[in-house]
Parts: C-alpha cells; sequence; structure tokens
C-alpha cells in the first residue's frame, strides 16, 4: 500500500465521519433536543431577571 492509497483511505473515513455528524444533527430525532438547548440561555436570562425582581434590584 502505498501513500497515495493510504491518503485517499484516510480521506474517505473522515468523509463517511462527516457525513454521519450531519445526518445524526439534521436528524428529526434530535430536534427537540437542539431546540431545549438553543433555548437555554434566554431561559436563564429569564430567571435571572425573575429573581432580580424578587429581590427588589429591577434593572437599573
Amino acid at each position: 500500500m502505498d501513500l497515495g492509497t493510504l491518503s485517499g483511505l484516510v480521506t474517505l473515513a473522515l468523509m463517511i465521519i462527516f457525513i454521519g455528524i450531519v445526518i445524526w444533527a439534521y436528524s428529526s430525532k434530535r430536534k427537540k433536543d437542539f431546540d431545549e438547548a438553543a433555548r437555554l440561555p434566554l431561559d436563564a436570562e429569564q430567571n435571572n431577571t425573575s429573581e432580580s425582581e424578587r429581590e427588589g434590584k429591577g434593572h437599573e
């Protein structure tokens, strides 16, 4: 096996791994999990605002 063949096989393996990750990321089974993860920063900001309002600090 020469260097060109090895390089081609490594490229093929990396391409298959990449395609697998793309399929995993865009699969409909993962949509709910990713939507929840996307809302985390917004939910955390809302929770921080609610806590400061309860303490009477408000926004300054």
